[in-house]
């Protein structure tokens, strides 16, 4: 299976897909909390690797917690997805947190400041009213 496949990008959106559900409703552990979503999932072509990029609502410890419950409850969550899909051979799961979003929130809070300082220096010079 290559890497731009269709069939390749439906078992990437299929993994997902059954991962976020597992997640969401099967996971029990404390570490993980509720507002936990899964971002994007890269299997590699041979099913033997999948990496879950995972975005969690808090701080860098909460994020950084659920990381590491989602990795100690690998083997449980692996064994729902080998029953949730048709797949040959279901594949190992590494988690990363992925901080694009709060990367994104940080960038639109910097140039909304930068815009109110902008705003302000317009009014200053009479250009805005």
């Amino acid at each position: 299976m290559r890497k731009s496949s269709i069939k390749y990008e439906q078992v990437n959106e299929e993994v997902m897909r059954a991962l976020a559900d597992i997640i969401r409703n099967e996971v029990k552990d404390p570490r993980v909390p509720e507002v936990t979503s899964v971002l994007s999932v890269e299997v590699t072509p041979d099913l033997s690797n999948c990496n879950a990029y995972i975005s969690v609502f808090g701080d860098e410890e909460v994020a950084n917690e659920a990381i590491k419950g989602l990795n100690s409850a690998s083997g449980y969550i692996r064994s729902q997805l080998a029953r949730t899909l048709n797949l040959r051979h279901t594949p190992e799961l590494r988690f990363c947190l992925d901080r694009s979003i709060a990367y994104g929130v940080d960038m639109m809070s910097r140039i909304d400041e930068v815009i109110g300082k902008d705003d302000e220096a317009r009014k200053k010079r009479g250009d805005l009213e």
